[in-house]
């Protein structure tokens, strides 16, 4: 499995903190058509439990610490996000769990497609088989 983190670029401007950016298209090979956050959730909960057939996204924690289980049907990773300027790119057809390693942490994401709930597989067995029949497609 291929898990792919970015370095965001980041700016300090002594005491006066830090501006951290990516961009569309130069920093990410997908267009970004919609932003999200998830926050107020307490430590030790997991989110996510689905996969998308076609976004693709890229998170980061800008504060806190989040763990993110990937799997792709055949193998999975986890990554700790808990730096401002490290993102996760997840790409389509790869399950996702979040778990929320401390109170207050904050999840942002930046998505290629808008919202469709048509793009969603909610139950893993769907989603292995709906992989092992893309995989059959190649």
């Amino acid at each position: 499995m291929t898990v792919r983190t970015i370095s965001i670029k980041s700016v300090t401007t002594p005491g006066m903190g830090t501006l951290s950016f990516f961009e569309a298209k130069h920093d990410l090979d997908f267009a970004i058509k919609r932003i999200y956050y998830i926050h107020g959730v307490p430590a030790g909960t997991q989110r996510g439990g689905h996969a998308h057939k076609k976004l693709r996204q890229i998170l980061f924690c800008p504060y806190g610490s989040i763990t993110i289980k990937l799997d792709n049907g055949e193998e999975t990773a986890e990554v700790l996000l808990d730096e401002p300027d490290k993102g996760l790119i997840v790409e389509h057809n790869m399950w996702r769990d979040m778990i929320w390693n401390q109170e207050n942490s904050v999840l942002c994401v930046a998505a290629s497609e808008y919202y469709d709930p048509d793009d969603y597989i909610r139950d893993y067995d769907a989603f292995k088989a709906y992989v092992a029949a893309a995989e059959g497609e190649e």
